[in-house]
């Protein structure tokens, strides 16, 4: 397996649809659907916010020229409600599941970035293969520890642990859309994650304010916490240069196509 050096995603056909103005003007942009802000955090500076409602719910957006960004919240509901919204308000050419993931072997360490070529809903072991792509992803229901991690390697050969990529690849595939995945490592195998799963709250939000409380009086989880935080900046800003290198090389191309055009190259 390699590092992820310049993403490669895998496009399949959609249907013709009828667009909005505001979806005209969305043409061929990329959706990134991620938890949380911070795992997008370095690219998010780039983009407009904006805030549309879908659904009966208010999604924030993080608008640039050749991107959207929606943090939906962890876990499976919060990773549908944010992929539908995305898709009906912008009309991505190509949905990306993107932002940190576990390791599910020793090898793998953090920071490395992987674009994904299967990703497996630990659920009932359905699979989707993105056609390019390094990396096996297990989308499993919570937060998993070294234990769970190590048995959905064994189960699924898997190299990733994530909780939403499976989510957001189904809907995707739902309105003939392409899907993409591209994951960072915030903990790797051995990792022991400090007690998060109380802390997230019915919508995939993160309790952040109530869960450092918990931490304050609790001395003995200082050190992880401080080595999952650094994991994590790390993971982040990782995951955002490999994604601004694959926008810019894809920009490149389409200038390429566009000069060509214009003298009949």
């Amino acid at each position: 397996m390699r590092r992820c050096a310049a993403p490669q995603i895998g496009f399949s056909r959609t249907g013709t649809r009828r667009l909005t103005r505001e979806k005209v003007a969305a043409a061929n942009k990329i959706a990134l659907v991620a938890a949380l802000q911070r795992e997008v955090s370095p690219l998010l500076k780039h983009c407009r916010r904006v805030t549309r409602e879908h659904a009966g719910r208010s999604f924030t957006f993080f608008d640039h020229d050749a991107f959207v960004v929606v943090c939906g919240g962890m876990g499976e509901t919060a990773a549908r409600c944010a992929t539908e919204a995305v898709i009906a308000l912008f009309a991505p050419t190509l949905v990306m599941s993107a932002g940190f993931a576990g390791a599910a072997k020793h090898s793998i360490k953090v920071g490395e970035v992987f674009s994904v070529r299967r990703v497996v809903d630990a659920r009932d072991g359905s699979r989707v293969e993105t056609g390019v792509g390094d990396a096996v992803l297990v989308s499993f229901a919570s937060v998993a520890g070294p234990s769970q991690k190590a048995k959905l390697a064994r189960a699924f050969d898997a190299d990733l642990i994530d909780m939403e990529a499976a989510t957001v690849a189904r809907v995707a595939a739902m309105h003939g859309i392409a899907f993409g995945a591209l994951k960072a490592v915030s903990d790797e195998l051995s990792f022991e994650m400090p007690p998060t799963a109380a802390f997230i709250a019915s919508d995939g939000q993160f309790l952040t304010a109530r869960f450092v409380l918990f931490a304050a009086l609790r001395p003995w989880l200082w050190r992880r916490i401080f080595e999952l935080s650094r994991n994590t900046k790390k993971a982040a800003g990782a995951l955002c240069c490999e994604f601004e290198r694959y926008v810019h090389r894809k920009q490149n191309l389409q200038n390429e196509a566009r000069e060509a055009h214009l003298t009949g190259k």
